[in-house]
């Protein structure tokens, strides 16, 4: 079946390492959407941080965002559905990671929260002020200190909009406390989707969540069968993404479980991998 449609991961996949949009990446989507592709973003990020480069190419009108939590329309601003996390998963989010209940032999092993709200995120003051110290790359602090609004006490933060939340990531260091903390949370609090795009990052969202939910309303919002649709990813949060569109394309620099579900491997980030599979596709 031909495609109509392809969505794309932004960061370490339509992105290079800087977090920059290729000039070659740029052309091959414009020769997508002038071939009368739709063209959509798909991205763990919030809506506020998407990057003008991107959303600024003619053509490029929708955007899933949050992980699949919120899906808008680029031109009118308009959000077209919307999960908001349940009151009930905050509150057990949050007794979970007190630091007390949490650290035992992990102590001095900081976590920090982020949280998005209606297109915008917000960051704990001491992450956003040093993003390394709670593991992120040196190249991402420009991206994360451009784009969250920082508060102090995140934990009472989010109490204050617990009604309000797309999702909240918790950013850990340590791999090993990561994934203790993934596993606790996803066996005692219900109602969530639990993701990762990159390793110091443990997102959560509302359980109808994820990259998948959001192309599958915007498929059917558009009048196209799934078959139509190409993704683009390199995270474990773009797996199921990747298995639910008609051709599913990982970058080489994709993470074991992305690689696992693509029915395609591209170049890398970094190589135009973007571009080498949409001119397979063209």
């Amino acid at each position: 079946m031909q495609i109509k449609c392809i969505a794309l991961d932004l960061d370490r996949t339509t992105l290079n390492s800087q977090g920059h949009l290729s000039e070659a990446n740029r052309a091959a989507i414009e020769r997508a959407v002038d071939a009368g592709i739709q063209v959509v973003v798909a991205s763990g990020r919030a809506l506020d941080s998407l990057p003008a480069e991107v959303t600024d190419i003619k053509g490029i009108r929708y955007a899933i965002t949050s992980n699949g939590a919120a899906v808008y329309d680029l031109y009118t601003g308009k959000c077209l559905r919307q999960y908001k996390m349940t009151r009930e998963s905050v509150n057990e989010i949050l007794k979970y990671t007190v630091p007390e209940r949490v650290y035992g032999y992990f102590a001095g092993m900081e976590i920090s929260y982020e949280a998005f709200i209606d297109g915008r995120a917000y960051a704990e003051k001491r992450y956003v002020d040093d993003p390394v110290r709670f593991g992120a790359m040196p190249h991402a602090v420009a991206y994360i200190q451009g784009t969250r609004t920082p508060v102090e006490d995140m934990r009472a933060f989010i109490r204050e909009h617990i009604e309000e939340l797309d999702c909240i990531d918790l950013v850990v260091k340590s791999e090993e406390l990561k994934a203790r903390l993934w596993k606790t949370l996803q066996e005692n609090v219900e109602d969530v989707y639990i993701t990762s795009s990159v390793r110091q990052l443990l997102e959560i969202s509302h359980r109808d969540a994820g990259k998948d939910s959001g192309a599958a309303f915007l498929m059917k919002y558009l009048g196209l069968e799934r078959e139509e649709l190409a993704a683009f990813g390199d995270g474990d949060n773009d797996t199921g993404l990747l298995k639910y569109a008609g051709i599913g394309f990982a970058v080489a620099n994709a993470s074991a479980a992305c690689l696992a579900a693509a029915d395609e491997i591209v170049v890398s980030n970094d190589e135009n991998g973007v571009a080498q599979g949409i001119e397979r596709i063209l």
